[in-house]
């Protein structure tokens, strides 16, 4: 199994230690990825700088994406390392290679379910470890010093709840299958989407927001088979049940507009039509259940 052993910031480290999120965002001022290949649910370490030359914990690696500064901060809030927005640009600008771009793009490499070991439980770097290293390297757990270090690691606390299980949504053998929080869940949805509404094909990013059909609040998963991206009116229309789409893939809009403000030719002139954009990869699509509810308990037909 290949896993990858992060150069990671220590007050980054430190203030997520504190915060123990379900999700956090390995963000770097650059929108280049600093890896490739590296499956969903494979383990993502974290090796402190200097002066401490130790694995001190990690998560499990979900994607990379670029975003804008400001969506970054929206989707993850305090998960990206930082007490405020005000913070985090302040972190982000120090080392971004035009510090005057308003909203720059940065590379976020998303994990879930991380673990920080106390002190106590800190790993010696690998013999070889170069310092000149400056983002990271690719292990083997069965391999030399990948599997020295894997063994430590599988002798601390680490959250493998889905050991050895294959993953359902990627088909490729990886030691977790990751679980989505719900930053993650809006990266995932507005990538298999091509940044584009599924409804009208809008791209204009900061307007576009990852819906759940089936409520978080009612169970629904942070998963992207549960995911539509959906341009912002007509997000809160879907969740209000005044729009729906069917299994078929076709959108449905509901009377009560017209009944109850006397307006909406903008949407009614998209009743009856299919879905204008899909993922590309029919696995990322919607659920035919999960829309069925959709159309049964929250549609207002």
């Amino acid at each position: 199994m290949k896993f990858w052993l992060g150069v990671t910031d220590n007050a980054w480290f430190e203030f997520l230690r504190r915060e123990q999120p379900d999700e956090v965002n390995f963000w770097q001022p650059s929108g280049k990825a600093p890896f490739v290949g590296l499956a969903p649910g494979a383990p993502f370490l974290f090796k402190l700088k200097s002066p401490y030359n130790h694995v001190a914990g990690g998560g499990f690696f979900v994607k990379f994406s670029v975003l804008p500064l400001s969506m970054a901060w929206d989707a993850f809030g305090r998960k990206n390392g930082a007490a405020s927005r005000e913070a985090f640009e302040g972190m982000i600008k120090r080392l971004a290679p035009d510090p005057r771009v308003r909203d720059p793009e940065i590379g976020c490499t998303i994990l879930s379910m991380p673990f920080f070991w106390p002190d106590n439980q800190w790993i010696d770097a690998p013999a070889g470890w170069r310092g000149n290293i400056v983002r990271g390297r690719y292990y083997e757990s069965t391999v030399d010093e990948g599997a020295i270090l894997w063994d430590r690691v599988e002798a601390r606390e680490v959250p493998f709840e889905a050991m050895g299980e294959q993953s359902a949504q990627y088909g490729s053998p990886v030691l977790v299958k990751p679980r989505l929080g719900q930053g993650a869940f809006r990266v995932v949805v507005m990538d298999a989407y091509q940044r584009r509404c599924a409804i009208t094909g809008e791209h204009t990013l900061p307007v576009l927001e990852a819906a759940h059909i089936l409520p978080f609040s009612e169970r629904g998963p942070h998963d992207v088979r549960n995911g539509l991206l959906l341009r912002s009116d007509f997000h809160k229309l879907f969740d209000i049940g005044l729009v729906t789409v069917t299994p078929a893939l076709h959108i449905e809009v509901s009377s009560r507009i017209r009944e109850e403000w006397f307006n909406g030719k903008a949407y009614y002139r998209l009743h009856g039509q299919r879905l204008a954009n899909l993922p590309d990869d029919p696995r990322d699509h919607p659920d035919v259940g999960l829309l069925r509810w959709h159309n049964e308990n929250r549609f207002q037909g």
